[in-house]
Formats: structure tokens, sequence, C-alpha cells
């Protein structure tokens, strides 16, 4: 039975409906003062709109000279609908011969109808009877700036699709419990006010109908689920803080309004770092997720991570478990990146969906002006400014960014100067001293990796510490701060908002596979924003109420994924833990993502970034899942080939006649293969088998050629249908020994 909430947002819905159903006569497509459609703007690719020969209502010979507004019930009026409905009939009589389905007609402002293509060419239907024209569906976003992590992965598209429809319904009714440090509930992120009345479960001092359940645990009975540190309260806000929540931080305001994926999504607090507790033991995990089990929670995040030391890990297993048992489990890939092998447990098991991380263009930092120019700055554990500081600029030359890195003391005079050097090769905090040290009265730090400027951390082993303000700016701006050598800078007391654009930047700590096991499997599945991601934190973490944060690390990737996933179990609740899984995995953005190192693309690295970017609007769309998400044939010694079963299931109830299609990515040596043509049934599932062909094997009666180098090798298998439309991809794995 449905919830109170769930009831109240479908009479929403049937309200809407009601609108638009009275709309058709008048058109039904609604629009802004500036004319961009605002009702169903973000139908998916695969939709077109079919313009028929004919005026519309308002311009019709014989309509347009009636008196203004047009009377719909006038005879004239209803004798040109009947026309244009017939019309529109001749087409639907037409369309018999190809998949596509008729879901919106229009009348008033344009004589056309919208279609589901549903695999078919735009081009099949300009040869219908009375078609002007077809035009392939586009996206229009709001021209005001809006949450820019949302926007990576697209999620405000797939929320105005036809399956979420809207925010209010983005992971509605759906449980996500958060393992993690709590989850401070008198944040507005978690606001109850819209939510009905519902069961509260655990320690009631830190529930309402918004984050249902509280529980603590670890061995000391005093202690409460209560959010003390940042990290929980964080993670909830990525997953599901109410949508459009204002925010503001150290006093500067964020021009836009924060969400979380899954707004409309119920949370659940399960404290394993409860006080002061710094490290949950085996026992805390499995406590924690057996009762998210028991509560009924659909998806759990775990933002948590350790390194692999055991075989098989009982907290990965575990995690399988769950999966298996019908609860999306996401996981951090770890921060101990870059590096094969560096992914974090329980990222490592095969059935979590493990993210890795990457950028967000955007920081709450320091103005540096010079020469009419704009340095966006960011603080660390070093002073700043108080007041609006100015003073020449002096640039340490070298061979990093063009700079140098001021290491060891320094022969240049920078008395009086805003010194600038480049990040690398030793402390923050001995690079400020030996500025310092040589007369500069502020420091620059230039990053020596590509993205926005990070906190620089103090060394507590420099002695003495340095003492003068310390900035660091982007790495980007190198070639600006040199040209601005002996110009006069302006360090601004004020803290301000930038948006930079450093987005989709693979951060480098993020957790590389693959898994250190036999299977050596692809992890991260998928990258999601972890580096400046900015959501709430508790008010005792500043000295706002309400307080936010950015935070970066995969436990800030993860929320991301839980958050989709919990969309997804609202947009289609027939959908399996493996099926969800996969939508997210296998439709993402495979392009998407550059290096830190050079900011280079780096999507044939799927060690690094597994599928690609996750990308929402694809997932809530997703025609077919591919299980597993990935394929690993481990090591591959000598000769032999290796083989595995992929297993196709249709998400959309109807037959899929694909093309299959392997694309190499990394390595010489090994072969991948797999049939050309695959059909999906309408129900059930089908399996194709992919093999693994070393150099110099045997594959249908002839013997391979190529070196055989050790490494790893890895491809892409591409699903795709008729009209050439990528449908799904999943990433191929071997390490040649």
């Amino acid at each position: 039975m449905r919830s109170a909430r769930a009831r109240r947002v479908l009479v929403g819905v049937v309200a809407i409906v009601a609108a638009v159903a009275s709309a058709v006569v008048v058109g039904n497509v609604f629009t802004s003062a500036t004319g961009t459609p605002t009702d169903g703007a973000t139908r998916a690719s695969d939709s077109a709109i079919v313009v028929f020969a004919g005026d519309p209502l308002l311009t019709h010979p014989k309509t347009s000279g009636l008196p203004a507004p047009l009377n719909l019930d006038a005879a004239p009026v209803r004798a040109v609908r009947q026309e244009l409905a017939a019309q529109h009939d001749r087409f639907r009589d037409w369309l018999d011969v190809l998949p596509v389905t008729v879901t919106r007609e229009y009348h008033l402002v344009l004589n056309a109808v919208a279609v589901d293509l549903d695999g078919a060419s735009i081009d099949d239907l300009r040869d219908a009877p009375g078609v002007r024209g077809v035009y392939r569906t586009r996206s229009y976003e709001p021209l005001d700036k809006a949450d820019p992590d949302l926007r990576l992965i697209n999620a405000l598209k797939a929320w105005h699709t036809q399956h979420v429809g809207g925010a209010a319904n983005a992971g509605a009714d759906i449980d996500v419990g958060i393992v993690d440090s709590g989850i401070d509930v008198e944040h507005p992120c978690f606001d109850d006010a819209d939510y009905p009345i519902g069961v509260q479960r655990g320690d009631l001092r830190f529930t309402n109908n918004k984050v249902v359940v509280a529980r603590a645990f670890h061995g000391a009975a005093t202690l409460t689920p209560e959010a003390v540190g940042a990290h929980g309260t964080h993670v909830a806000g990525t997953v599901a803080c109410n949508a459009n929540t204002p925010a503001s931080m150290r006093g500067a305001d964020v021009p836009y309004q924060v969400s979380g994926v899954a707004p409309a999504a119920r949370l659940g607090n399960y404290n394993v770092f409860p006080g002061d507790v710094g490290a949950a033991s085996d026992e805390d995990l499995l406590d924690a997720l057996e009762a998210a089990y028991r509560d009924g929670m659909d998806v759990v995040n775990l933002s948590l991570g350790a390194p692999v030391e055991r075989k098989p890990d009982p907290i990965a297993t575990a995690v399988n478990n769950l999966d298996e048992a019908g609860v999306v489990v996401t996981a951090a890939a770890g921060n101990n990146g870059p590096g094969e092998g560096t992914v974090a447990s329980p990222g490592t098991a095969r059935r979590a969906l493990t993210s890795g991380a990457s950028t967000v263009g955007h920081f709450v930092g320091t103005a540096v002006t010079a020469d009419g120019k704009t340095f966006p700055a960011a603080s660390g554990d070093f002073p700043t400014v108080r007041s609006d500081r100015a003073a020449p600029i002096g640039v340490v030359r070298g061979d990093v960014n063009g700079l140098g890195t001021a290491c060891e003391p320094l022969d240049d005079d920078l008395t009086g100067q805003l010194a600038v050097v480049s990040r690398g090769e030793c402390s923050f905090s001995a690079k400020v001293r030996a500025v310092e040290d040589a007369g500069a009265v502020a420091a620059l730090v230039v990053n020596d990796v590509a993205g926005d400027p990070t906190s620089m951390a103090a060394d507590s082993a420099v002695e003495p510490q340095p003492t003068i303000p310390a900035y660091m700016v982007g790495r980007g701006k190198a070639r600006g701060m040199r040209a601005a050598d002996g110009a006069t800078a302006t360090i601004h007391a004020a803290p301000r908002y930038f948006r930079t654009g450093s987005d989709n930047i693979m951060a480098g700590f993020s957790g590389q596979g693959p898994t250190p096991d036999p299977a050596k499997l692809v992890k991260p599945d998928v990258v999601a924003p972890g580096a400046n991601v900015l959501a709430s934190v508790p008010a005792a973490e500043c000295d706002a109420d309400p307080c936010w944060s950015f935070m970066q690390g995969t436990s800030m990737a993860a929320p991301h994924l839980a958050g989709m996933a919990a969309v997804l179990r609202a947009a289609h609740p027939d959908w399996t833990s493996p099926q969800v899984r996969s939508a997210i995995v296998n439709t993402a953005a495979e392009r998407a993502l550059t290096r830190h190192e050079d900011g280079r693309t780096v999507s044939d690295d799927v060690t690094v970034t597994g599928a690609g970017l996750a990308d929402l609007r694809a997932a809530v769309r997703a025609r077919v899942a591919i299980g597993p998400v990935s394929t690993s044939f481990g090591t591959l010694r000598g000769r032999a080939p290796a083989k595995a079963s992929v297993t196709l299931t249709s998400l959309t109830g109807r037959e899929q006649r694909l093309s299959v299609s392997i694309d190499s990515h990394v390595g010489d040596g090994v072969r991948f293969t797999a049939p050309r043509e695959v059909t999906v049934p309408a129900w059930g599932t089908t399996s194709i088998t992919v093999r693994a062909v070393p150099a110099g094997a045997a594959s249908h009666g002839r013997r391979s050629a190529g070196a055989a180098e050790p490494g790893p090798r890895s491809a892409v298998l591409r699903l795709s249908d008729s009209a050439g439309t990528d449908v799904a991809h999943s990433v191929l794995f071997a390490l040649r020994r």
C-alpha cells in the first residue's frame, strides 16, 4: 500500500494531468515569458516532434480572424480542431508499421504531435502523410543557476522526465540508510514539514518524518546517534537534502539553492562513529547493515573504507548478500589513489555500486586581483587577511609551472611582496616559511595539477611555523601570475563564491582498481562528483546556523550514486537491485572525465574511471540491464583463451534486437570477441558469450598474432539499436601475464 506521501504526490500528479488535459484543447505547451517550454521540455533524445502541413488554431485561415482570446467553444474553432484531429489520426493509422507511440498532441500553437521513437529513426517518419517536418526533441534548462554537481550527473534533467515527474517525486517513498557519523536532523536539508507522519525507529530524539531512523552502533551504551562530526550529515545532504534549500558559507551567498540527488527520499541514520569514536569495527558495520535491512532501507550508503587485507572480506560478503536480497549498496572506492590496486574495502565487493571521485568546479574563497584580472584563491590552515591588503607580486621563477617550489632557502629578495611559488616537492608550510624568511608579506601557491585550488594543510614538523597569510590558486592561473610579476595585487578579505568550470577532472586521491583478489574486478564501477562538493554539516561545525561545507573524497562521490539509486527505485519500482546498478553503470558518460595531472581525457583507463561519469538522466531511461555490470577475465597466462557469460535483460517490456560491438581500449596481445547480434526478449533474459583471446591462442580455427607484453587490457562491449544509438556499454578487462 502506498504511504500518505505517495497518495499526496499522486493527487498532485492527477491535478497536473487534469490541467494538461484541458490544455490539450488550447495547445498544452506551457511557456515562460521567454517562450521556453517548461512542461516536459527535458524529454529524451529518442523522442521527436512531428509537425504537420496546415496551420494550428491560432494562425489557421478559418480561425485567425476571430476575436482574441480565441473562444475554443466557438463552432468554427471546433470544426478546425476536428480537422487537425483527423490529420493526427491518419498519422496514427500510418504508424502501424513502426514501433512509434504518440504521447502528446498540439493544436493551438502548433499543428503537431510528440512521439516516442522507441529505436525508430526520425527519417522513417518524414514520409508519413501530411508531415511537414520531424525534429528530435532537445532539452531546455532554467536560466537561473542550479546546483552544479547535480548538473554534472544530469540529475535536473532526470527529474523532469516522465519517469520521475519533478523534484517532488525524485526518490519519494524510498528509504536510504546512511551508515556514517550521524545526521543533524535540525538542518534545513532534513526539515520534515512536507512529509506525512510516519513510523520512526530508534532514538526518537534524533528522528523526524524525513530522517525516520536513528541508531548508534558501538560498545558504549551511553553513546547516541547524534551527529557530532560533519561527515555523515554532509553525505546525507548529498543523497537527499530537501529540494532548493538556500545556502551560504562563511558569509558568502551561494548563488543557487542546494538539493540532494533524491530530494524526496527519506533517510536512516546508522551512526557507527558516535560521539568521539573515530573507527568502526566489523561488528558495528554488520550490526548497522542488519538493522538497515530490518528497517526496510531500499538503499544503503557506505562512505567508509579500509585497506584490503582479508580474502574473502566478510564486510564485502555482507554487501554482496544485501544486494542479492534486494538492497542497493553504494560504496566509496577509497582515497588512496592514484595507483593500481588502491581501491578500498568494502568498495571491492562484487555487487557493491562503487564510486570514484571527480571534481565540481566551484568553491568559496578569496579574490586576488591584479592587472584587471581576478585570481580565485583558496585558504587553508594558514593565516588569512582580515582586511583588504595590497602588495606587489614577486614571482619566484623555476621549473614547475614556470615557478620555483621554494623548498630551499631563497636568494630572492621578496621584502614587502606577495610571493608566488608552485606546489610540489615539499610541504606547504616549508614553502610559506621560505618566502616569509625572504621578506614576503603573503604567499600564493600555484597548484601543480589540473582543477581548482585546494585547502592547504599545515605541516607541524616545520619550525617555526609561518605567520604570513597564504593561499592557493589553480594551475590554470600560473601564466597570469607570471605575467603580473611586479604589479600591485590586492588580497580581498570578503569571502566570495567562485564557479570555475574545473569540472569532471578525476580526483588524484580516487581509489583505483582492479581489486587485488584473483577476480581482478573493475572498480570503481563508475565515477561521480567527489571533490569540492557543497553540502550540509551540523551547526556545531561552523559559526553559522545552518552550516554548509565543501568536502572532498570518494565519501562524497558514493552518496551521489545512493541518491541516483533512490531516484531509480522510485521511478522503476519493478527493477531489481542488479538492474538499478546496471542502469547507473552501463549508461555512464564514457568520455566526460579528464586526468588531474594534465587535463586530458582518461576514458581509456577503466581501472580509474570504471564505465565513466554517472548520468542519472540516461540511467532513468535505461533500456537494457547488463549482468555483471563489467566483466573481468582475471589474469591471463600463456595462450589459453578465457570466456564469460554476460546476461541481458530488457527494462522496457519489449523485445529488442541489438547490434553487439567491441571497442578496444588498452593494450595489444589480447583480443576480446562477442557475437555480432543479440535479441533481448521482452521478458526474461538472454546471454551472450564474451571471450578474451591472448596473442597466439587459437580462435575459430586460426591463431591470433601480436605481442604478449604483460599488463592490463581493456575494451568496451557496446549494444546499439537499429538506428545506431548506443543502448548500453560494459567494460571488459583482463591482466596479461
